[in-house]
C-alpha cells in the first residue's frame, strides 16, 4: 500500500465510525503524518486526491478556513470518476442497454409510486419539478427541423433526467456518466434505421408516453414502457442482441 493510501484509509475509518463528520477538519499534516508514519507529502498527495473527489475543501493560511474540511458532493465526483473509466473501456452494446433498463425502469417505476402516494402530479414539489424538466426536454426534442445529433442530445438529457426522477443518487450519477456512451452509440446507429424521421415520430411518442404513465402514478406500464422504449430501438437500428 502507498503512503498516501494509509491517509485515505484513515479518514475513511473515521468517518464511518464518526469520529470525522460533514464540516469537520482533518487534523494537520504533522499530526497525519506523526500518527500515521509517513512522511509530509504524502499526507498532502493524500489530501488532493480526497480534494479531488469532493470529500474535504482546503484552504491555505493559518486563520479558521484554513486546512482540509469534510463536505458532502457525492454526485459530481462519482460521474467523473465513472465517465473516465468508461472512456477506458469499449463497452458491449448488451451492456450498456442491459444496464439502462435495469436503472432507467426502476427509476420510472419508483417515480411513478411516489407520485402515487403523495399525489405529486398535482403539486409544486421537487418531484413535479424535475418531471416538468423532462417534459421541458420532450418540448424541445418535439421542435421540427433537428438533426438527428441534435435530436439524440436532447434525447440522452432526457434519459438522464427519467433516471433522476426517483431521487437516487447512485442512479442518478451512473447515468449521467453513461450520457456520452448512450449518445455515442445512439447517433451511430441512426444509419442503420431505414427512415430516420418515421423513428423520430415514434421515439416522441415513446417518450409521452413514458412521462404520462409516470406523471399518472402507472408504476408498472412506466416501467414496461421504458424497457419497451429502449430494446426497441436498439433492434430497429439491427444492434439488438439474441438475448433481447
Amino acid at each position: 500500500m502507498k503512503n498516501y493510501e494509509l491517509v485515505l484509509q484513515q479518514v475513511e475509518a473515521d468517518l464511518a465510525a464518526g469520529r470525522l463528520r460533514l464540516g469537520g477538519r482533518l487534523p494537520g499534516e504533522r499530526s497525519l503524518a506523526e500518527q500515521l508514519g509517513i512522511s509530509r507529502p504524502s499526507v498532502r498527495e493524500a489530501v488532493r486526491v480526497l480534494e479531488a473527489l469532493g470529500v474535504v475543501r482546503t484552504a491555505t493560511g493559518s486563520g479558521p478556513e484554513a486546512g482540509a474540511v469534510i463536505v458532502a458532493e457525492p454526485s459530481a465526483p462519482l460521474t467523473a470518476l465513472l465517465r473516465l473509466h468508461l472512456a477506458t473501456s469499449h463497452l458491449p452494446m448488451h451492456d450498456i442497454v442491459q444496464t439502462r433498463v435495469l436503472l432507467e425502469s426502476w427509476a420510472a417505476r419508483e417515480a411513478a409510486g411516489q407520485f402515487a402516494a403523495q399525489g405529486a402530479a398535482d403539486g409544486d414539489g421537487a418531484l413535479a419539478g424535475k418531471l416538468r424538466d423532462a417534459e421541458e426536454l420532450l418540448g424541445r426534442m418535439d421542435m421540427e427541423g433537428l438533426s438527428p445529433e441534435e435530436f439524440h442530445l436532447l434525447d440522452a438529457e432526457f434519459h438522464v433526467a427519467l433516471a433522476g426522477l426517483a431521487g437516487n443518487v447512485l442512479v442518478a450519477a451512473v447515468m449521467s456518466s453513461l450520457r456520452s456512451a448512450i449518445h455515442g452509440y445512439v447517433l451511430a446507429a441512426v444509419p442503420n434505421l431505414p427512415d430516420w424521421d418515421a423513428t423520430a415520430v415514434g421515439l416522441r411518442a415513446e417518450h409521452h408516453g413514458i412521462v404520462a404513465a409516470i406523471r399518472s402514478g402507472q408504476a408498472d406500464a412506466a416501467a414496461r414502457l421504458v424497457t419497451d422504449h429502449i430494446e426497441g430501438f436498439y433492434r430497429a437500428a439491427r444492434l439488438s442482441s439474441p438475448a433481447w
